[in-house]
């Protein structure tokens, strides 16, 4: 089975690349499901429930979140009514908005896509590594095919992820960075894995946000508006193959497209 995970969408430039080369891919490689990290497609933060349409109808499947999942209030309206949108699974149990996990059916083949978050530089939540795990536990048996997106700031949480779900599931995709790493490889245990898996938005940015905030913030020391205007975009995904019969990834492939 054919997979697509693409990088943190960022603001309306990530959204207008969507545009531009997603269907192309589409028609290329028909993907039994694509997978986004869209906590950032409002504007640089957040999501609402217009722009996560907009992200269906151009093809995503499952939109998955992170730090800035609760950033609009507009997604208190519609997170619990929207299995294809998910925050990460490690908040306190009381968290009770949204979801970690969805289960989707592709030509007979259940597939999980588990959202977990990070704790190293991060807003503090229970451990993912517990998280993770009990949930795995609970999807015996239910599920062939199971992607993690992990959306961590250390390098070495995303890495030490990896390694601990190693021949437990069929991938685990760091995002939440918006800086493409060059790590893609098959774990021994034959799980996908890269530390992160980049953005789609403004090419010369900070980030996917024009420079000038962020050098002001960093020259200054001074809270600076944050902005995104447009110019040239990159689009950076993971192209995955999986094996339907036993959960095994055959190969992960970078995808880097400057627009």
């Amino acid at each position: 089975m054919r997979f697509l995970f693409i990088g943190d969408i960022v603001g309306k430039p990530g959204r207008d690349c969507l545009q531009k080369i997603l269907p192309k891919l589409i028609n290329m490689h028909h993907y039994d499901l694509i997978i986004a990290n869209g906590e950032n497609a409002a504007g640089g933060n957040g999501i609402t429930e217009k722009i996560y349409y907009e992200l269906r109808d151009l093809g995503v499947d499952i939109l998955t979140g992170g730090n800035h999942i609760w950033d609009r209030k507009d997604v208190f309206n519609f997170i619990d009514r929207e299995p294809g949108l998910l925050r990460p699974l490690n908040y306190p149990p009381d968290t009770t908005p949204g979801r970690g996990c969805t289960i989707v059916e592709r030509n007979g083949n259940k597939i999980a896509v588990i959202n977990l978050m990070g704790r190293v530089f991060m807003d503090p939540v229970d451990c993912p590594f517990r998280a993770v795990k009990k949930k795995l536990f609970e999807l015996k048996d239910q599920v062939g095919i199971i992607i993690v997106d992990m959306h961590a700031e250390a390098t070495s949480e995303k890495q030490a992820m990896g390694w601990f779900l190693n021949g437990e599931v069929s991938a685990v995709i760091g995002t939440h960075s918006h800086v493409q790493t060059a790590d893609e490889r098959i774990l021994p245990g034959k799980t996908a894995y890269i530390t992160d898996v980049g953005m789609a938005g403004l090419y010369d940015s900070v980030l996917g946000v024009d420079r000038e905030g962020p050098l002001k913030r960093f020259l200054t020391q001074l809270p600076h508006k944050l902005e995104i205007s447009g110019g040239r975009e990159v689009f950076n995904a993971v192209d995955i193959e999986i094996d339907a019969e036993n959960g095994n990834a055959l190969f992960i492939r970078r995808i880097y497209d400057l627009i």
